[in-house]
């Protein structure tokens, strides 16, 4: 296994502490397109809840296509390379929605437009993605993973705090397409903190001689082989596919009159998520602070577990919540509050803690259990298995939204989101105390 140089602190590592900077400036910016995006197809483009589906599918299918093959070339290049690369791409394709708008094309080209753009964005993601997770082991020593996730998600979490209620306000004043430029130059700058680091990466001699088929099959080998990572990535498919069947459809059910929907006006919709978002995802800073404790504390398998089972229920109220505009308790920026947004905040609220546990501690033990020349092959296997649902559950969700109605799609999503614990439940990770030694 490769070594790396033992620190007093992990924040004195100052190659992890540029990794930490570039995916802060990066999670801000992405908040601006996760809600800019769809509001760009729902509002300027009058999007259905099918199209809707077909966006997201279009975002997520190059895991389903090219998942496998990239976890290969990441294993046999430098990844500081390849993350510098594909966030520059990245910008220069987000770019090209708000030069659209501004240009007057962005009604004529469409759907398919957002649809292309989205695709592009999704294949660079893949790499950056599977790089990223297997660059963190060799930067920092392998006791201290689970503080590096940690770390790395609450610049996430920061993000999504301040994130969302910005990009809201910022979208109700530019529109949505121009505020993706904002997600835009976030990957420019992220881009030039990735090319500081200074780090001497080692290609493995033996990954650079079999075939790219058998490259892959060991990958597939060492994930499918081990009921552990099996059943983590049974359980994270299962919850990414019903989590994105719901996504798909959410801010068009946030637009649809009671009862089908909650009644929010499409003027207003930006600003009543963002501030959903926003409160309920300080639950992420929490999450932050209790995934080591919870895991020293209940054993790493059972905060997995649990993390997976309270992160599904935490949707609920989205389904039982009738009109948000109806009956206010108090204003909050300007915006009526009554009880169905207070529950729903406060479900996600939950969710948000419980997924950020459940992330920290999964993704520290698949790191910590594999040997670092087979991390690219690992992550991509892996990412190929959990966010290659996504597409499907993008586009299911579309679909349920378009035949059966959205309440009822929105109530099959959660209540089947609820149920992925079952995975991680009766399997060996719920035995887990500690991480246990690395395999061979």
């Amino acid at each position: 296994m490769e070594t790396t140089t033992v620190q007093k602190s992990l924040w004195r590592n100052r190659n992890f502490r540029v990794l930490w900077t570039s995916e802060t400036i990066s999670q801000f910016g992405s908040q601006f397109t996760s809600l800019a995006l769809p509001l760009t197809a729902i509002i300027i483009l009058i999007a259905n809840s099918t199209e809707l589906g077909i966006l997201i599918f279009a975002c997520a299918i190059p895991w389903l296509l090219f998942g496998l093959f990239v976890g290969v070339w990441v294993d046999r290049h430098r990844k500081q390379r390849i993350m510098v690369a594909s966030n520059i791409l990245r910008g220069l394709l987000l770019a090209l929605i708000p030069v659209s708008a501004v240009l007057g094309m962005i009604t004529r080209l469409g759907i398919p437009f957002l649809c292309a753009v989205s695709f592009f964005v999704g294949f660079l993601q893949v790499f950056f993605d599977v790089t990223y997770q297997s660059y963190l082991p060799s930067l920092v020593r392998r006791d201290q993973l689970v503080e590096g996730n940690r770390n790395l998600q609450s610049s996430a979490s920061t993000a999504q705090v301040a994130g969302p209620t910005i990009a809201g306000i910022v979208i109700s004043i530019l529109t949505a397409p121009i505020a993706v430029a904002i997600d835009a130059c976030s990957f420019f700058a992220s881009s030039f903190a990735l090319s500081r680091i200074d780090h001497d990466e080692t290609i493995h001699e033996k990954i650079s001689k079999p075939s790219v088929r058998s490259d892959i099959r060991e990958g597939l080998r060492v994930v499918l082989g081990d009921r552990r990572l099996r059943m983590i990535a049974g359980s994270t498919g299962t919850y990414n596919f019903l989590t994105n069947a719901l996504g798909a459809i959410l801010l068009l059910y946030f637009v649809l009159p009671s009862p089908d929907g909650l009644g929010v006006s499409k003027t207003l919709v930006g600003v009543t998520a963002g501030l959903i978002f926003s409160i309920s995802s300080i639950g992420p800073l929490v999450g932050v602070v209790l995934a080591s404790r919870i895991a020293r504390i209940a054993g790493i398998g059972r905060a997995i577990v649990l993390s997976e089972l309270i992160g599904g229920l935490g949707s609920i109220p989205y389904f039982l919540s009738g009109s948000l505009t109806a009956s206010p308790l108090f204003t909050l920026a300007g915006l009526g509050m009554n009880w169905y947004i207070l529950l729903i905040m406060a479900g996600q609220f939950v969710t948000n803690i419980a997924v950020v546990v459940y992330n920290v501690n999964q993704i520290s033990l698949r790191q910590s259990i594999v040997p670092i020349r087979l991390q690219g092959r690992m992550n991509a296997t892996m990412r190929f298995l959990v966010w290659g649902t996504i597409p499907l559950g993008g586009l299911v969700g579309g679909l349920l939204g378009t035949f059966l109605g959205l309440r009822q799609a929105v109530g099959i999503a959660v209540i089947g989101g609820s149920l992925a614990f079952l995975w991680v439940l009766f399997s060996p990770v719920r035995t887990l105390k500690d991480i246990p030694a690395q395999m061979e």
